[in-house]
């Protein structure tokens, strides 16, 4: 089972759990954009698309704008050969508070439900997305929820480094583990995470 990984806008950062990710789990592979600043859509989308198809059956794995850019990509091709996908801190492209002009093009949210297992995880005080904002995009997408707390972004930033506990979720979304866990709301922090079925956790 390959690991895809989609980065967000500015291509997510050096020591973003992201990273970690690709250089710690055998097989990931980091989708490259051409322009990690400036985002084309189209030209986003295409490059995801074929990395996909060059990788049927991956779990995908995005982070803000490349969380979208995933439900996006849903949306426009509903036979994707995808397993399942992680959404983390999906950015708001319609009512986003920073960097609105350059995320712009890649509205509106997309709303149909996916087509495969995922999972939504969000934070409680994301500047990107309001959690009720969240909460109602991963029940049309299908996804099942996960409240991460008052975890920012879930970035560098707000203190997510390699992020291990998170890796967690591969496995879960991919049916591959089914015994109850807790995610911890940020480092050093007690576990308080829940996790929330919305309307399913996909086809």
């Amino acid at each position: 089972m390959a690991v895809l990984i989609f980065p967000g806008l500015g291509g997510s950062g050096e020591g973003h759990w992201q990273w970690h990710w690709a250089r710690e789990i055998p097989g990931a592979v980091t989708v490259e954009q051409s322009d990690w600043a400036k985002p084309d859509p189209d030209v986003w989308a295409a490059t995801a698309f074929a990395a996909i198809r060059a990788h049927p059956g991956s779990v995908l794995v995005g982070h803000s704008l490349g969380a979208v850019l995933i439900a996006k990509l849903s949306e426009q091709h509903r036979d994707l050969p995808v397993e399942a996908a992680l959404l983390v801190a999906p950015a708001d492209v319609e009512v986003s508070v920073r960097d609105h002009e350059t995320i712009r093009g890649f509205g509106p949210m997309p709303t149909l439900p996916l087509g495969f297992p995922a999972m939504v995880i969000a934070s409680r005080n994301d500047p990107y997305m309001r959690f009720e904002r969240a909460r109602s995009f991963a029940a049309m997408w299908e996804a099942q929820l996960i409240d991460l707390g008052l975890a920012g972004h879930v970035n560098v930033e707000a203190g997510y480094g390699p992020w291990r506990e998170g890796r967690l979720l591969i496995d879960r979304v991919a049916g591959r583990r089914t015994r109850p866990f807790l995610i911890s709301s940020g480092p050093g922090r007690v576990p308080v995470a829940k996790s929330t079925t919305v309307r399913g956790a996909g086809r």
